[in-house]
C-alpha cells in the first residue's frame, strides 16, 4: 500500500497538468499514488492522463460520469485512496523535489493528524518544471499553529500544501460546495478538536491570478465565505461578520505577495 495518496482534480487542465504530475512523481519520497479525477475536461487532459498512466503505475486517472465540480471530483479521488495519509494538489500547481520528506518528518514528529507548509506564488503564466524551479521571495508562510478558532478569522492553509493522518482521522471529504470546500474541511476537522500544524520551509509553488481559476475573482469568493460561515459553520451574524472582514483583510495581503 502507498504511505500518501495525492488527490488532484482535473478540468481543462492540459497546459500545466503535465508539470504537476511530475513534480509528484520526482519527490524523494517516492511511496505515493496519485489519484485523478478527469471532471469532463474538453481539452484532451484525460488523454494526457492516460499516456502519464501507462509511463508510471502510481497515476491512477478516473473519468467522472459527468462535471461535477471540485468538491465532488476530489472526493471521487479520496473514495479510492489507499494511503495512511491524504495529500492535496491542484492541477496547474507543483510540489518541490522534497515537499512529501520533508511534510511527512514533520508530521510524524509531532502531535497534529492535519499540516501544511509555506508555499511560493508565481504569475499565472509561469512555465517550467518544479525540479528547475528558483526560488523568488514570493513566500506565503505557514503558522507554526492554527486552530479552529484561528481559521475562523481567516484561512491559514494552502489546499496545495495540506496533508491529513487518514489512520488517525479517518476518510474525510469535503461538502459539495462550488467553492471554498477545502476551506470547509481543514475546518471541520478543526472543530472536532484537532489543531494544525505549519512548516514554514516553503515546499510547494502556486500559480496566482490563473484565467478562469476558482479563486481568481477575489471579490466572488466574499459571498462563497459568507454562506461557508452561516450556513456550514452556523455562526451568528456577528461572528460571520467579523470573520467575513478577516478573510477580506488575509486576501489583500496574499495579493500583494
Amino acid at each position: 500500500m502507498p504511505l500518501v495518496s495525492v488527490v488532484m482534480p482535473v478540468h481543462n487542465s492540459a497546459a500545466t497538468l503535465g508539470a504537476s504530475v511530475r513534480s509528484v512523481l520526482a519527490q524523494t519520497h517516492p511511496d505515493v499514488e496519485l489519484l485523478i479525477t478527469d471532471d469532463a475536461s474538453t481539452d484532451g487532459s484525460m488523454d494526457l492522463l492516460q499516456d502519464l498512466a501507462r509511463q508510471d503505475e502510481r497515476v491512477r486517472p478516473q473519468a467522472a460520469a459527468e462535471q461535477g465540480g471540485a468538491a465532488r471530483a476530489r472526493n471521487l479521488a479520496m473514495a479510492r485512496a489507499r494511503g495512511e495519509y491524504v495529500a492535496f494538489l491542484d492541477s496547474d500547481d507543483m510540489w518541490l523535489p522534497e515537499k512529501l520528506e520533508r511534510q511527512l518528518a514533520f508530521a510524524e514528529a509531532g502531535d497534529a493528524p492535519l499540516t501544511f507548509t509555506s508555499y511560493y506564488k508565481v504569475d499565472g503564466d509561469h512555465t517550467g518544471e518544479a525540479a528547475a524551479f528558483t526560488p523568488n521571495g514570493r513566500v506565503v508562510v505557514a503558522r507554526p499553529r492554527v486552530t479552529y478558532r484561528d481559521m475562523l478569522v481567516q484561512d491559514h492553509i494552502g489546499a496545495l500544501t495540506a496533508m491529513y493522518d487518514r489512520a488517525k482521522l479517518g476518510l474525510r471529504l469535503m461538502p459539495d460546495m462550488p467553492k471554498r470546500q477545502d476551506y470547509a474541511l481543514w475546518l471541520a476537522i478543526m472543530r472536532d478538536g484537532h489543531a494544525a500544524r505549519g512548516l514554514q520551509e516553503p515546499l510547494a509553488v502556486y500559480r496566482a491570478g490563473r484565467a478562469g481559476s476558482l479563486s481568481s475573482n477575489k471579490l466572488s469568493l466574499v459571498e462563497h465565505n459568507w454562506a461557508l460561515y452561516r450556513r456550514h459553520e452556523r455562526l451568528s451574524l456577528m461572528r460571520s461578520t467579523l470573520a467575513l472582514a478577516g478573510a477580506a483583510v488575509h486576501s489583500v495581503r496574499k495579493s500583494r505577495i
